[in-house]
């Protein structure tokens, strides 16, 4: 039976090499590539991938969030997470939002056959190095982003990739007043004074790439 992969990476380049890799096989057949996270969501309710290979770090919606939305949709689908962090507060949070593995982009190429293989009978993949997740423990994993709810992530994100609070407002659909509260109280719960503490912030977790 062929396992339907979709990719969603916002590196052309690295969904390509993916794509080279999985089709070379006979059983796997890539059904999509996007290249945001809100892009995945909309494609996996049309095109029903077996297994989905999701970056963490994509604009307009990360990964993460992604993933926890994608589950609430279907929850049978199997999500892997591509990262290049390998930190125990990133795999804790991908875990925990439901993807079904883990796997490094430095070991992407040499991995990323077996994790598809897993995931689609059940199995998790972890990279070599990264701590499974009983092994992070309550206080390891834990991220100032879980004390955020999703709008506020939402805003952050958008906040740090550069948008403006009308620009958030229209894409979102609140007002900019709104907009202006949701980034206040942001900041305020993660301790920044301004939007380049956001940026910042949003960089060092995972949410937006560096520059």
């Amino acid at each position: 039976m062929t396992i339907k992969v979709l990719l969603a990476d916002d590196h052309a380049m690295m969904r390509d090499g993916l794509r080279a890799l999985l089709e070379a096989e006979q059983d796997m057949r890539v059904v999509g590539s996007v290249s945001t996270g809100r892009a995945a969501v909309r494609e996996a309710s049309t095109l029903q991938p077996d297994v989905i290979i999701m970056d963490i770090t994509m604009p307009d919606m990360n990964g993460i969030e992604a993933v926890a939305r994608l589950k609430l949709a279907n929850p049978d689908v199997r999500v892997i997470m591509l990262s290049m962090h390998s930190g125990a507060e990133h795999v804790h949070r991908a875990i925990s939002a439901g993807a079904a593995g883990y796997l490094l982009k430095e070991s992407a190429g040499e991995d990323i056959v077996a994790a598809v293989r897993a995931a689609r009978v059940g199995r998790r993949f972890m990279s070599r190095g990264i701590a499974l997740p009983q092994q992070l423990g309550a206080e390891g994993g834990a991220s100032p982003l879980d004390s955020l709810s999703p709008r506020e992530r939402q805003v952050l994100q958008l906040v740090a990739e550069g948008h403006s609070s009308a620009a958030i407002a229209a894409r979102i659909q609140l007002s900019p007043k709104s907009v202006d509260t949701y980034r206040s109280r942001v900041m305020r719960k993660i301790g920044v004074a301004d939007v380049t503490g956001l940026v910042k912030f949003a960089v060092r977790h995972g949410l937006t790439p560096p520059e």
